[in-house]
């Protein structure tokens, strides 16, 4: 497909013209690896303003954690670090933008990664909602799995496996359908003058057409997130701005975006 480069400008850009779906392009399975050491390499870039993200997240998550505690509800805790870990494609925003600073031979800059960020608040909210209702869908169904709960008050761990193994069916179910939406959406919110509606079917159609790959990905996202929790939120630090980071290089090597205009540079 040959992409288009002529500039479009502001005033005469008609979203109804745009094609449906962004093409994109077909990856190597370890394509992942490549974008984790890229970045990496941005981490090292703009250590300040990556570690300064990941460092906010690890303390929202130690808020979570304590507001559970003195509630004394586990399943709070748990619905609302599901809930976090639901929107961090929306919170990573912040991370596209310092990828695509640093890209762009920028000095990368917190404060401009805030203004991007209120920018493209409308198609991060729409999409958020979204996400907010896949999660409460989940968080039903998870509920009603507690029918397969063993009924005696010490259950072996041979009884629990019918209820934890359709507890994991439904997570998995229901992880799968937001990493498939919102691996590429997101970024290419932030790229390009692009709808919500696009950006997510794009998402879809590149996960489809990319699925050992994507398996790689999505395993290297699961294992991340399961050292955060290891290591009490630390590893989230560093882990979340590295994903993040790979993850702008990832939309950039397979996404075909090229046809929807960029937004103009905010002043620095």
């Amino acid at each position: 497909m040959v992409s288009t480069t002529k500039k479009i400008k502001t005033d005469e850009f008609d979203s109804t013209t745009m094609p449906f779906v962004a093409s994109c392009k077909i990856i190597e399975p370890l394509a992942p690896f490549r974008w984790l050491r890229q970045g990496w390499a941005d981490m090292m870039r703009a250590r300040k303003q990556s570690l300064s993200y990941g460092l906010v997240m690890t303390l929202i998550s130690y808020f979570v954690t304590i507001v559970a505690y003195l509630m004394d509800s586990y399943m709070l805790l748990f619905a609302l670090l599901s809930a976090f870990f639901f929107l961090g494609p929306v919170l990573a925003i912040g991370l596209y933008s310092i990828s695509c600073q640093l890209q762009e031979g920028k000095s990368p800059r917190l404060g401009y990664c805030l203004r991007e960020g209120r920018r493209h608040i409308g198609n991060g909210l729409v999409f958020a909602f979204v996400l907010l209702i896949i999660f409460l869908i989940w968080a039903r169904a998870a509920s009603m799995v507690h029918i397969f709960f063993p009924e005696e008050s010490s259950p072996h761990f041979a009884d629990l496996l019918v209820f934890l193994g359709i507890g994991t069916v439904i997570g998995a179910f229901f992880c799968a359908i937001i990493f498939t939406a919102s691996v590429f959406s997101l970024p290419m919110i932030m790229d390009r003058k692009v709808d919500v509606i696009t950006a997510v079917i794009t998402s879809v159609n590149a996960v489809f057409r990319n699925k050992l790959a994507m398996l790689v990905w999505a395993g290297i996202i699961v294992l991340s997130v399961l050292l955060s929790i290891a290591t009490a939120f630390i590893g989230m630090t560093i882990l979340l701005p590295l994903i993040g980071h790979a993850t702008w290089y990832g939309y950039k090597e397979t996404i075909d975006a090229d046809l929807w205009p960029r937004y103009e540079p905010l002043d620095q």
